[in-house]
C-alpha cells in the first residue's frame, strides 16, 4: 500500500490515534445502524426488501449458535452475532471501491485491513466468553475447564487462550489487507497506461467481486469461531 496513517499524538498521555481508523470505524458504526434502521422502521407480517435481509441475517446467526450449543443457551448471544456480522461484512467491503490518499496519508481503506483493528476485536470476543464462562459456570467450574482432560494440560489450555486471540484477529487481518493490496496492484497497473488501464478492467472488476465475497465469508468465519469460543466456555458438559 505504500502510505502513511494520519496520526496525532495526546501529549499529556503520552496516546497515538490513528484518525483513519476512528473515521473508517464510525463509518462503519453509522451504516450498520442505518442498516438496522431501514430494516426495522416499518415491520410488516410479510417482510420485503430490507427488513427480508435482516430476518435472513436473524435467521442465518440462529443456525450458527445452533450449531455450536443449545438455544436455551446461546440465545443471549444472538444480538452478539448478529452485531458483528453485519459490522465485521461492512467493515470489509468499505474500502474496495477506492482508497483516499491525502498528503501521502491513507484516510479511506477498510478499518478491518489494520491489524490493531482485528487484534481489538479478537481480544473482546475472547474477553466475552471469559465472562460469559464465569456468569454461567461460577468461577469454580469455569476454572475446572483448564484441567480438562487432564490436569498437567493446564499449561496448553493457557497458551490455546492467547494462540486464540492471535489466530482470531490475524486470520481476518490478513485477508483483508491482502485483498486491498492486490487491488491497489491491479489499479497501478491501470494507471501506468492505456493498454495497462485495458488490461486492469477486466481483472480489478473480478477480484473486486471476488473481495467483496471473501469479505462475506471473512465475517462468517470470525462468528463461527466467536460462537464455538463461547460454547467451550459456557456448555455445561
Amino acid at each position: 500500500m505504500g502510505h502513511d496513517n494520519p496520526l496525532v499524538t495526546w501529549k499529556a498521555l503520552g496516546l497515538t490515534f490513528n484518525l483513519s481508523n476512528i473515521m473508517m470505524l464510525t463509518i462503519t458504526c453509522i451504516v450498520v445502524f442505518l442498516i438496522a434502521i431501514l430494516a426495522t422502521r416499518n415491520l410488516q407480517l410479510k417482510p420485503t426488501g430490507m427488513q427480508n435481509f435482516f430476518e435472513w441475517v436473524m435467521d442465518f446467526v440462529k443456525g450458527i449458535i445452533k450449531s455450536n450449543m443449545d438455544w436455551k443457551t446461546g440465545g443471549r448471544f444472538h444480538i452478539l452475532g448478529i452485531t458483528l456480522i453485519l459490522f465485521l461484512f461492512v467493515a470489509n467491503v468499505l474500502g474496495l471501491p477506492f482508497a483516499l490518499v491525502i498528503n501521502g496519508e491513507l484516510w479511506w481503506k477498510s478499518p478491518t485491513a489494520d491489524p490493531m483493528i482485528t487484534m481489538s476485536l479478537a481480544a473482546m470476543v475472547i474477553v466475552l466468553t471469559h465472562y460469559y464462562g464465569v456468569k454461567v459456570k461460577g468461577m469454580g467450574g469455569y476454572s475446572k475447564d483448564y484441567l480438562k482432560p487432564l490436569p498437567f494440560l493446564l499449561p496448553l489450555n493457557i497458551v490455546s487462550e492467547f494462540a486464540s486471540t492471535i489466530t482470531l484477529g490475524l486470520r481476518l487481518y490478513g485477508n483483508i489487507y491482502a485483498g486491498e493490496v492486490l487491488i491497489a496492484l491491479i489499479a497501478g497497473l491501470g494507471t501506468s497506461s492505456f493498454i495497462g488501464l485495458i488490461a486492469a478492467v477486466f481483472p480489478g472488476v473480478a477480484w473486486m467481486g471476488f473481495s467483496i465475497f471473501v469479505g462475506g465469508i471473512q465475517s462468517f468465519i470470525f462468528v463461527m469461531l466467536t460462537m464455538v469460543y463461547m460454547s467451550n466456555k459456557v456448555s455445561m458438559d
